[in-house]
């Protein structure tokens, strides 16, 4: 016999065995899932985490549906306000997920890799989450999503991130988010104004101001890529900024500076080899990066996924992950044959 949460699930996931009034709240409330998605990603910064929450979410809403009260407030509002209640729950126990540079001191680039005590690590999110969603229906932000800012997002506490998305970012008024996050407009407004000067504090500039297109930043990622192919640390070096800056969850190891950039990628050549294929991903809205294969006998094995910050002067942060978490997430197949199409074994 299926549980009732299995029932609940079917429901809201796919609209059947509900009546035509539930399949009717059930149409309602399914525009909102992309934007939740991104919601839940900011405030726990885990891809995976976000897509739970926000199935947490929909069973929530769909037991809860003979209470929504459309004179009171918008289901959207309704629907964050829900939302915002599983975040926090979340974040009680999960706590925050940083990048190693928000956490330690700058590394030596041939310093031994040193992994991380911490089990979790801010994670990307891949914009196949995002592109499922119905272009018509979810307008998002994506300039919000960017790997910075979400590290950023960090370093506050939980409902001091919940404020500052839901006014700064989501565009609440002051009212509206003090409902969803079950709280007085006065605390909305501090907690904002502390979450405004904690993150011009962290250094973060606001995303999207002065970024290049789309089309610019991946060729830029493209150019680095094929010196990449070429173990070509000087075309790599002529790619970065001045102050470039690279990390590598779950080591704690970074490091910044186009010369220490370079140091590092001779000694990856070094040791892993020069024989590499690159597959091309996109991500937290639009960053542009690739999965690394690097050669193992006859094939290929999944060794990162780097995700690149671009400007106008060149890359100027390299995110690398090794997590088999985020391998799954971005859907990589663990392993590639010479022709570059995925081993027997299927994904990660």
């Amino acid at each position: 016999m299926r549980s009732p949460d299995t029932v609940v699930a079917v429901a809201v996931g796919k609209g059947r065995g509900v009546t035509t009034g539930e399949e009717g709240f059930d149409r309602r409330i399914e525009p909102f899932r992309t934007e939740l998605l991104a919601y839940c990603y900011r405030m726990l910064g885990s891809a995976h985490d976000a897509e739970d929450l926000v199935q947490d979410t929909y069973l929530r809403a769909w037991r809860a549906r003979e209470q929504y009260d459309d004179t009171r407030s918008s289901l959207r509002t309704w629907l964050y306000r829900i939302a915002t209640n599983v975040c926090l729950t979340a974040l009680q126990v999960r706590g925050r997920r940083p990048l190693p540079s928000g956490l330690v001191a700058a590394s030596d680039p041939l310093g031994p890799l040193v992994q991380g005590e911490r089990a979790a690590w801010l994670q990307p999110l891949p914009d196949s989450l995002l592109d499922a969603g119905d272009p018509a229906e979810t307008v998002i932000d994506r300039s919000s999503l960017r790997l910075a800012f979400a590290a950023a997002l960090q370093h506050l506490s939980a409902r001091q991130r919940g404020a500052l998305i839901l006014r700064d970012v989501l565009g609440f008024s002051a009212s509206e988010a003090a409902e969803i996050l079950g709280t007085t407009v006065v605390s909305v407004n501090s907690s904002l104004q502390r979450a405004r000067t904690r993150v011009k504090e962290v250094g973060v500039r606001q995303e999207g101001i002065g970024e290049p297109s789309a089309a610019e930043q991946r060729a830029w990622v493209e150019r680095y890529m094929k010196a990449f192919e070429l173990a070509d640390v000087e075309g790599l070096k002529r790619l970065l900024t001045e102050d470039v800056v690279m990390e590598m969850p779950p080591m704690i190891n970074w490091f910044s500076g186009r010369g220490n950039y370079g140091l590092f990628m001779e000694w990856v050549f070094g040791a892993a080899g020069k024989n590499w294929l690159l597959k091309e991903v996109t991500a937290n809205g639009g960053q542009p990066g690739f999965a690394a294969y690097r050669c193992v006998g006859d094939g290929y094995e999944l060794h990162t996924l780097q995700i690149f910050t671009v400007t106008a002067e060149g890359i100027s942060r390299n995110s690398v992950f090794q997590d088999s978490e985020v391998f799954a997430a971005f859907g990589l197949a663990a392993g590639l044959d010479a022709q570059g199409l995925a081993d027997v074994g299927g994904r990660v």
